[in-house]
């Protein structure tokens, strides 16, 4: 059975999580994702990913209702599940693997 590839994006969230801890909600990871790629990132948009992730198995989330009374929010944290550090864990293979060699050339270029 063949595994989805995770996007760019996907993968972004993923490691950004790995980053805070393993558990975490949407906004630090966009600070985090924007400290880190130095681009805007939209609240939205990690939230949808995250939905995407929690969906194929690679994030699981909780509700955290202890923030309700201060900001009238309840937050949702995400964390990475055994699937999903054995996804990040297969996608480094791959990259590294298809980098192998290729720092030369680029050098040249």
């Amino acid at each position: 059975m063949g595994r989805d590839r995770l996007g760019e994006f996907e993968h972004q969230v993923l490691l950004a999580t790995v980053r805070l801890g393993g558990e975490a909600y949407s906004v630090p990871l966009v600070l985090e994702l924007e400290a880190r790629t130095g681009r805007e990132v939209s609240q939205s948009s990690v939230f949808i990913v995250l939905q995407r992730l929690e969906k194929k198995g690679l994030l699981s989330s909780r509700m955290d209702d202890s923030w309700k009374e201060k900001t009238g929010r309840v937050r949702r944290y995400f964390r990475l599940t055994p699937e999903g550090m054995e996804r990040l864990k297969e996608t480094r293979r791959d990259l590294i693997s298809l980098w192998d060699g290729i720092g030369a050339t680029l050098d040249e270029a």
